[in-house]
């Protein structure tokens, strides 16, 4: 049945197949309209048909320049500055990633809310993957729940990391004083951090570091449990000497493309103030 199938194979949610049978929108075989219960058969063209998108009337187009490193009919990828918010939020609702990328939907004539995959941290830099339609925001999400997009940083810590390479696999909840801080907790969530050395100079130590788990903070909580905090990350007991923010860049990001199925690998170069 066509439920089965765009639940199954096209990875599609429950939220949007029912959109898809509301709303404005239609699901047709052949050209003609059909249930969810309709049987495929060989042959048949199907067409799923979502309505119009609603644009949130508190996030506002800004001209920010943009630095898009990948983009398709179907998705964006953006590096990110660092000191640069994702999303706005209410206390911050200018100036955001996704306040720039609306604006440059509308100057590219792109009929669709922002669909952010991937977030960063305020002062974290790199790859930020958005999703331009609502398919692509489901079956990316989808993948994303299921650990299948990849994405790598790079970090410089503290002090000599002696292990060629390893993991971190300790539990991640928030901290009970801070609505911000995490901190590693027993009966917080899964977390697991993959790391190898890049190199080591003046007692700070270059990393890659990948990540089998998304929580927040995962890689500043990590390392600083073990004793080796982000050079310029305060929260986790970095200093600033060297650098204004945590040095935290994601460099890499793998996914499965929503249509053609195709495994993309995207890179972005290391920033300026990570240079050091």
């Amino acid at each position: 049945m066509i439920r089965e199938y765009l639940l199954e194979h096209a990875q599609l949610s429950n939220r949007l197949l029912i959109r898809a049978k509301q709303d404005n929108g239609a699901i047709l075989v052949n050209g003609i309209k059909k249930t969810v219960r309709y049987v495929l058969q060989e042959g048949d063209e199907l067409q799923v048909i979502f309505p119009p998108e609603a644009i949130s009337p508190y996030l506002k187009r800004e001209h920010i320049p943009l630095d898009i490193v990948y983009e398709d009919d179907d998705i964006l990828v953006v590096n990110k500055p660092a000191n640069m918010s994702t999303m706005p939020s209410r206390t911050h609702p200018s100036g955001s990633l996704a306040n720039g990328i609306l604006h440059y939907y509308y100057e590219e004539n792109i009929p669709y809310t922002i669909h952010v995959v991937t977030r960063l941290d305020t002062d974290t830099s790199g790859l930020v993957l958005v999703a331009k339609h609502q398919y692509s925001h489901s079956f990316l999400s989808s993948m994303q729940q299921h650990n299948k997009i990849e994405r790598k940083y790079r970090a410089i810590v503290h002090g000599v990391v002696n292990e060629a390479d390893g993991l971190i696999d300790k539990p991640i909840g928030r901290h009970p004083d801070s609505i911000i801080e995490r901190m590693v907790r027993a009966d917080g969530q899964t977390a697991r951090t993959f790391y190898a050395v890049d190199k080591i100079v003046n007692e700070l130590t270059y990393l890659h570091v990948r990540l089998e788990t998304g929580r927040t903070h995962q890689i500043r909580v990590h390392f600083a449990s073990i004793g080796h905090p982000l050079v310029g990350d305060t929260l986790y007991g970095g200093t600033r000497e060297k650098i204004s923010r945590q040095a935290l860049h994601c460099s890499e990001i793998s996914l499965i493309h929503p249509f053609t199925k195709k495994t993309l690998h995207i890179q972005a170069e290391l920033p300026a103030d990570m240079m050091f």
